[in-house]
């Protein structure tokens, strides 16, 4: 299928690697222009010359910084000369006990799991409104859907981003516009970060990491972890031409993990 998003351009947050490589990998094979940002100066370029590598009709800007930043967002929206895509992302804060964090702590997440997302897409939206086309996933967590309780920061921070976006996805003069703005809430994908959680729940449990690895794997109805590739190729999904009616939902990636109906 051609997704219809051939010569647009993306601006992918935190695409080094994990979920959001996998889904700027997807753009660009779907001949979209990336800006992808992240932290890490020497793992980014590593990825942008792989994206290069893809696709060689695209362009590909790599720009290393903090996008929860006000400098790290501004050098990002600066290399992207139309965001006409913006997939949202950021690692999640660590695991814990309500009882340990300060307001630091809650600060921090909050910035970078709720109020960098809706910077981002108070800078992009009207834009892409005034342009007739405009695609914003957010990447936030299953846990947005069955919160984990030792993933109260996530589950807070990003249930503060969903709440917002549930109300501005709906603004008439944004999806009368071809402005769609949705979620993808992940469950267990072999990333980095699936594995620093696994490797905090074995030196709880005294388990082995292979031994805590096993046990997620097998309580999952798919027998597995997700892929950042397959991930990728949803998101892709959302941003294209054919999904102008998908707007305002917070879709689970989760091989059938969540127990529920509904």
């Amino acid at each position: 299928m051609d997704l219809g998003i051939a010569g647009r351009w993306a601006l992918v947050c935190a695409a080094s690697k994990g979920l959001g490589r996998g889904c700027a990998q997807a753009l660009v094979a779907e001949g979209v222009n990336v800006v992808i940002t992240a932290r890490g100066d020497e793992a980014l370029q590593a990825t942008a010359r792989d994206l290069r590598a893809l696709n060689p009709a695209v362009t590909v800007h790599a720009v290393a910084g903090d996008i929860t930043t006000p400098e790290g967002r501004a050098s990002a929206l600066a290399a992207c000369p139309q965001v006409d895509i913006l997939v949202n992302n950021a690692g999640g804060p660590p695991p814990g006990d309500f009882r340990d964090w300060d307001r630091d702590a809650w600060i921090k997440a909050l910035e970078a799991n709720m109020l960098t997302p809706i910077e981002l897409i108070r800078a992009t939206v009207d834009g892409m409104a005034q342009r007739g086309f405009g695609r914003i996933v957010n990447i936030t967590s299953a846990a947005v859907k069955a919160p984990i309780d030792v993933l109260g920061l996530s589950n807070g921070a990003r249930s503060g981003l969903t709440g917002f976006v549930a109300g501005v996805a709906r603004q008439k003069r944004l999806a009368s516009r071809n402005v769609t703005i949705n979620a993808l809430l992940p469950g267990p994908f072999d990333t980095d970060r699936l594995r620093t959680t696994l490797a905090g729940a074995a030196r709880a449990s005294g388990k082995t990491v292979e031994e805590v690895a096993a046990a997620r794997r097998d309580s999952n109805p798919a027998g597995r972890f997700g892929t950042a590739e397959e991930f990728g190729a949803a998101c892709a999904f959302l941003c294209s031409a054919h999904a102008g009616y998908i707007n305002g939902q917070n879709i689970l990636l989760d091989g059938g993990a969540f127990p529920g109906t509904f």
